[in-house]
């Protein structure tokens, strides 16, 4: 039997809850232990570090922190101090539940509570829960949780495109995608696309110009791809590095040719027809970059991000796991969440995804081995590659050879002249993709900016590199030898 006793009701009547779990009690990022009501305004503390955090938890009186039971007796004045201490202490107010529980014995009291307004104040500050201590939140991280709160109640894709017109759709983008969904198109650009929720009022939603606008770029500088290919396993040579930019449609066909003109393809025959066969399965890697662009937080400045490596490649987007996911949910296959409704239901229009979510159920069955993480505001995919022994020990032999081979053929003799690591480093670079930033060979290499600028000035000096136009639009040029 289990009852309970609402903590804004005036009439406290003790009723009881049974255990059903193991004890001793441990505290956790969910669980807080407190000796006795005396702990009180401690306990409100936690209660807000708890739903900031987890916007659930359970918190114990009569059981210390260790887990011993000391007991703590349910009265109906005791009942009310709880009480009146959430109802005071917490904003925005919960509305939480007390229980008197037997643990070995002893009387103890239980609150259980929940809610998801964050952010959640204890006398005016704000925690979060951190293992099983309770952290003040720094102003940042405030903003962060207000800023996020915000985003979940309007989503981006839905939102009218600020300044954009139909002029502004590709008739014949849409009418292709109509095609290819087996949708009727009756000439009406403009009723086709209300039908799909596309338009709001009449004019273009943020998914309607960035899935099928003419030029997105010019409404979204996040409308873009970005990819590079490393010589190693880390950054600090790039063989390769290009930009693109247009509608999602376009720029998932460039992320997935791009890494496989960049990895190994053997081949196989089936009966007389020959059959490339990537190292990385191709559904499983298509899966992935689908849902980097799919699910991306388009809140956020910055590019889809492809990096082939040469063990690995790897796929990064803005935006943690939405709707409260973890990394081992989306792994078990039973759970998905969608942060752009409306351009998730255009890509399950157009065949791209099923509306349930089976893509990482789909990536882990042709490729175990692909991991998934969160760091910092980026998710990240990467697929393992599977490089030959022998292709790997020759690439070791003649990396340098070929660094090499690649900066004399521009600079000639000149570079017997002392330069360090470093300067050819930054020859490479450029010579790779000559409208480099500072930062971005910063970045590479792995050495400061001043630093990247300090080389940049002494091979400038040396005659090896000059720049062509300003600052901002222009681009390096590696001078040819005498």
């Amino acid at each position: 039997m289990e009852s309970s006793v609402m903590t804004d009701s005036s009439d406290f009547v003790i009723r009881e809850k049974k255990l059903d779990y193991e004890l001793p009690l441990k505290e956790s990022e969910t669980v807080e232990l407190k000796r006795s009501t005396s702990e009180l305004k401690e306990a409100v503390i936690s209660i807000v570090a708890m739903l900031n955090k987890h916007h659930e938890g359970e918190l114990y009186f009569g059981v210390k922190d260790d887990g011993t039971v000391l007991g703590q007796e349910p009265g109906r004045k005791t009942l009310r101090d709880i009480s009146r201490a959430i109802s005071e202490g917490i904003e925005p107010s919960i509305h939480p539940f007390i229980y008197q529980v037997d643990i070995r014995g002893k009387k103890c009291i239980l609150v259980e509570f929940a809610g998801s307004n964050v952010p959640y104040f204890a006398y005016g500050r704000a925690y979060v829960r951190v293992a099983d201590e309770d952290r003040r939140l720094s102003i940042h991280e405030l903003e962060s949780m207000i800023l996020c709160k915000n985003r979940e109640r309007l989503r981006w894709d839905t939102e009218v495109c600020r300044n954009a017109t139909l002029d502004d759709i590709s008739e014949e983008k849409f009418i292709a995608f109509l095609k290819s969904a087996g949708r009727p198109h009756d000439g009406d650009l403009q009723k086709s696309m209300d039908k799909l929720k596309l338009l709001c009022g009449g004019k273009p939603t943020n998914a309607a110009v960035i899935l099928f606008g003419e030029r997105p770029e010019d409404f979204f500088p996040n409308a873009r791809l970005r990819c590079a290919t490393f010589a190693r396993e880390d950054t600090s040579l790039i063989l390769d590095m290009q930009d693109h930019f247009g509608d999602i449609f376009y720029l998932i066909a460039q992320a997935e040719k791009y890494v496989l003109a960049n990895i190994h393809v053997g081949m196989r025959l089936e009966g007389l027809k020959r059959v490339d066969v990537p190292e990385i399965d191709r559904d499983a890697l298509r899966e992935g970059i689908i849902n980097a662009f799919c699910h991306r937080d388009y809140f956020e400045y910055d590019s889809v991000n492809v990096a082939v490596f040469r063990n690995r490649v790897e796929i990064r987007n803005k935006g943690r796991l939405y709707g409260g996911l973890s990394v081992e949910m989306i792994r078990s296959g039973m759970f998905s969440e969608r942060r752009n409704e409306l351009i998730a239901d255009i890509f399950h229009e157009a065949g791209l995804i099923e509306k349930w979510g089976a893509g990482i159920r789909r990536i882990l069955a042709a490729e175990p081995q692909t991991s998934f993480e969160e760091v910092g505001t980026q998710f990240i995919v990467t697929f393992r590659r599977y490089e030959p022994e022998e292709t790997k020990k020759a690439n070791d032999d003649n990396l340098q050879d070929k660094v090499g081979d690649r900066v004399g053929e521009k600079v000639g003799d000149r570079v017997g002249e002392n330069l360090n690591p470093n300067q050819q480093k930054i020859l490479d670079l450029i010579l790779t993709d000559p409208h480099i930033s500072a930062r971005m060979i910063s970045e590479a290499i792995g050495i400061s900016q001043r630093k990247v600028e300090t080389n940049i000035s002494i091979l400038k000096e040396k005659g090896l590199l000059r720049r062509i136009g300003p600052a901002k639009g222009g681009h390096w040029e590696v001078i040819s030898g005498k």
